[in-house]
């Protein structure tokens, strides 16, 4: 029997163990691919705290891990299929069994929406971004093309202004689903260029990004924008299949929370970028993991 499971390890679930190891609880981590998250996909961080000048991202999640692997945790590589609650504990299913627990951190995270375009995969971490507060300094006076609609797009687009020499705004329709007030501002940003009812075909380089085709929805007239930069901003889909049936989510698929981390089957916890909040960055995925840790604690001591 475990006092604790943990499902991901990207920024939020090594916080999670990190603390629930000092916490001296009996903890078993699960994570599907690698340590880190969808983080991996940008190559530097500028703006974590302690980090003058930014650090690179493998080497931030590499001291993470030694974090966590320092006080005796491993990280097991297993894809949790479902979460079985049998009385006042749980049965985590894996592909390799079943494991009892107490608590529950679910820590696993969201992946990027992707365009599917030709050059998309290609080009990640060499000029194509998820990212523009992660990555928007790296592109400092480049023109760069943000792919997007939403606010997130918009308010990326307005915060890569500081830093690009040109925005160039793809949105596939002629009006914005981003609220009024960011669309009013990027219409005032000298920087900002609208280029609506235009998709992306292509994104095309040598070893970087170079160039996007983009294609007109109505005429199908294609054009070329020369650019160093191409930010996917078309939203985020969180890694919550598995707890469906069991947690409550909101219709986007992000688990619903309580400040404290809660969800709505006592006992279970979530944190990082697959729960529903305002702020999807490094530090506070830190943030929500150690609140998670720290309520599943609390959580122990009372029952």
């Amino acid at each position: 029997m475990h006092d604790l499971i943990i499902i991901g390890a990207g920024p939020a679930g090594l916080t999670a163990a990190l603390y629930a190891g000092r916490f001296k609880l009996n903890t078993r981590i699960f994570e599907r691919i690698s340590c880190g998250g969808q983080i991996l996909l940008s190559p530097a961080i500028e703006n974590y705290p302690g980090f003058p000048g930014g650090i690179s991202t493998f080497d931030l999640i590499d001291k993470f891990k030694k974090q966590v692997e320092d006080l005796g945790l491993e990280i097991e590589n297993q894809s949790v299929l479902e979460i079985i609650p049998e009385g006042k504990f749980y049965n985590v299913k894996t592909e390799s069994g079943v494991f009892k627990t107490k608590t529950v951190i679910v820590a696993s995270g969201a992946a990027s929406k992707r365009i599917g375009v030709k050059g998309e995969d290609k080009f990640i971490g060499k000029g194509v971004s998820y990212c523009g507060t992660c990555d928007g300094p790296l592109f400092k006076n480049k023109d760069i093309v943000v792919v997007g609609g939403g606010d997130r797009a918009v308010e990326d687009a307005i915060f890569l202004a500081n830093y690009a020499k040109r925005v160039y705004l793809v949105h596939r329709r002629s009006e914005f689903r981003a609220s009024q007030i960011l669309v009013d501002k990027a219409k005032t940003t000298p920087k900002i260029k609208f280029i609506l009812e235009f998709v992306v075909e292509e994104i095309i380089g040598g070893n970087k990004v170079e160039q996007v085709r983009i294609k007109n929805v109505k005429t199908s007239v294609e054009s070329n924008l020369f650019c160093q930069g191409v930010f996917i901003l078309a939203g985020i889909n969180p890694n919550t299949e598995f707890i469906k049936n069991i947690l409550e989510i909101n219709e986007a698929g992000f688990i619903i929370i309580d400040r404290r981390m809660h969800t709505s089957k006592e006992g279970i916890f979530a944190c990082g970028d697959c729960v529903e909040k305002g702020l999807y960055q490094v530090i506070s995925a830190c943030s929500d993991g150690a609140a998670a840790a720290d309520s599943a604690h609390k959580y122990l001591l009372k029952s």
